[in-house]
């Protein structure tokens, strides 16, 4: 199981963009019900930084979020004023955020 947070800052006049261009990879992702992935995005106060959290519960690995059109299409390092930051995280516990 992998679990990924990656964090970002967007250039403030794209803000409104990059939310919409996020609830737009969730629409696509509940429309074809994808099985075996977590996800969850957060925008902090201010509406320019944003972290996405998500786990990759699938046996083999794969990633089915980033063969969505919505994600390819989202092309974030244009937007950023800080680019994207991915680490990879061990959980220590969780409270009914993702399952132990």
């Amino acid at each position: 199981m992998k679990r990924i947070m990656v964090r970002y800052k967007v250039k403030p006049e794209m803000a409104a963009e990059n939310r919409r261009l996020v609830e737009a990879v969730f629409a696509a992702a509940e429309s074809k019900r994808l099985e075996g992935v977590r996800y969850a995005t957060f925008v902090a106060a201010g509406g320019v930084s944003f972290a996405h959290v998500f786990s990759n519960e699938r046996s083999d690995g794969s990633n089915p979020l980033g063969e969505l059109d919505a994600f390819k299409a989202a092309n974030i390092r244009d937007r950023c004023v800080e680019p994207p930051s991915a680490t990879e995280y061990e959980m220590v516990g969780s409270y009914r955020l993702f399952p132990a």
